[in-house]
């Protein structure tokens, strides 16, 4: 039986942010009393003209510029034409002829190795109005209709669910750090579709297609390619044709669902006669290329740079205030790697904890900065930093926290070997339960030093001594 291969390729609706639509001034934003942001553009009533939107097209070229794409510089829009309820002037203003970017990649870690997956094009287009099923009835919002969408579709690079996953993590994250959108998937702003088929190895024909539509999640992508590839495997191997057909995912049966059989599609499309030709200018497309923000893999490479551990690194760019705010922490100097652990670790538990973003607190980086210097001078400890972390979130400065909590750090090693001592000869159970090999009596003896100290020893500091007069009794 001959080995099958998975060829898969992805296309992803993007929303993009803006005040307005993309061919009107109705208000562009998620939510709201449905049918109330639109009008006659959105709706196609007759003689209306649609204007472009300036901004849409920047960030059409930023994307186009991040996923390395070649630019069109004459841009047209083309009216795609088709029935359907949720279209109500009949066509689709998007971007068949020039798109607005071609031939790109991104680049995945794929199996521990560099593996880049080729972007055909991307195009800018309007979306349709949202429609809700109820009972026998279709209703129909068309707040969603004219929100602006760039359509980002892969060639069939990859090759099973891990990959894909990888591909649209990197997609959304790119999409975060340009600030074009808010790829919040829950609300439909970022939309996947997958296209896949199985090929005999050896073979450079392709299998029967197969699209699955509108999936809810990144996840969910990775789940519905599993599951699919599975599918259409025990078909072929029972000797069976798969059949092309337009599928959806279903998350509460874990299993995809055959929507239509896919005939072959012969959309009429047509130059937009009320869009004139956009030039993308030399003097434009550099003056974007100059302001593009710092992007998710060049932050990465930084980070393996400084040391900084693959779980603290994903966690930093997954979170982009997080990021952000330690890229200003870092301008100073610091231990990259303390304020890294420490953002990842005790204050995002914190933020976690409340529901809340960074932004949303009395943090500064000037305040931050200091609690990393007062540990990295050992004037407190680790635990005593967890102690002020709730605090210093809500305003209060460091240096206040400290002098206010009596919390300076014992460094004084003489006051503390007299302590030290002491202990010892308090607990000579635990003083012979060390001799005999028992680490748990070394954690005690330290537990005793620090309520002892308040919690003011220098952890190290005692430890070392700790473990000197213990030897002393050995």
């Amino acid at each position: 039986m001959n080995k099958l291969i998975p060829t898969i390729g992805i296309e992803v609706h993007i929303e993009l942010i803006s005040n307005a639509k993309i061919f009107s001034q109705s208000e562009n934003s998620y939510g709201g009393l449905p049918n109330t942001k639109t009008n006659i553009i959105d709706l196609g009533y007759p003689g209306s003209l649609p204007t472009i939107n300036k901004k849409i097209v920047e960030q059409g070229l930023k994307i186009a510029l991040s996923l390395n794409s070649k630019i069109n510089k004459l841009m047209t829009f083309d009216r795609k034409i088709y029935f359907y309820p949720d279209l109500s002037k009949g066509y689709q203003l998007t971007q068949r002829l020039t798109p607005i970017g071609y031939d790109g990649y991104i680049e995945i870690i794929s199996n521990g190795k560099i593996k880049r997956i080729n972007i055909e094009e991307m195009h800018i287009e309007e979306d349709t109005a949202k429609s809700i099923h109820e009972n026998d009835k279709t209703l129909l919002n068309y707040n969603r209709s004219g929100i602006p969408l760039i359509e980002i579709v892969s060639k069939p690079d990859i090759s099973n669910e891990e990959e894909a996953y990888t591909y649209l993590e990197s997609l959304r994250l790119i999409m975060l750090y340009l600030g074009v959108s808010d790829v919040k998937i829950e609300e439909g702003s970022m939309r996947c579709d997958a296209n896949i088929s199985l090929k005999k190895e050896g073979s450079n024909i392709l299998g029967t297609k197969v699209e699955i539509k509108n999936i809810g999640s990144i996840s969910d992508v990775s789940s519905a390619i599993s599951y699919e590839i599975k599918r259409q495997e025990v078909i072929i191997n029972s000797g069976k044709e798969v059949i092309s057909e337009t599928r959806r995912w279903d998350s509460k049966t874990n299993s995809t669902i055959a929507m239509r059989i896919k005939n072959e599609e012969s959309f009429l499309f047509f130059p937009d006669p009320d869009i004139p030709k956009i030039k993308i200018t030399d003097e434009w497309l550099n003056n974007i290329k100059n302001n593009l923000p710092i992007l998710p893999n060049e932050l990465k490479n930084k980070y393996i740079e400084y040391n900084i551990n693959d779980v603290c690194i994903k966690t930093l760019l997954q979170n982009k205030n997080l990021c952000l705010f330690y890229e200003l922490v870092i301008k100073d100097n610091v231990n990259k790697i303390n304020a890294a652990n420490i953002l990842t670790g005790d204050i995002l538990s914190f933020l976690n904890k409340k529901n809340i973003d960074i932004n949303e607190t009395k943090l500064t980086v000037e305040n931050y900065i200091k609690l990393l210097k007062a540990l990295e001078s050992n004037t407190i400890s680790k635990n005593q930093a967890k102690d002020i972390i709730p605090i210093m979130m809500q305003g209060s400065d460091v240096n206040q926290i400290i002098k206010d909590k009596n919390m300076i750090q014992l460094t004084d090693d003489n006051v503390l070997r007299c302590i030290i001592i002491k202990i010892i000869e308090e607990n000579n159970q635990s003083v012979l339960d060390y001799i005999n090999g028992n680490d748990r009596a070394l954690k005690h003896l330290m537990g005793m030093i620090m309520k002892e100290t308040k919690q003011s020893a220098n952890p190290v500091l005692a430890k070392d001594i700790l473990i000197e007069e213990l030897e002393k009794n050995s």
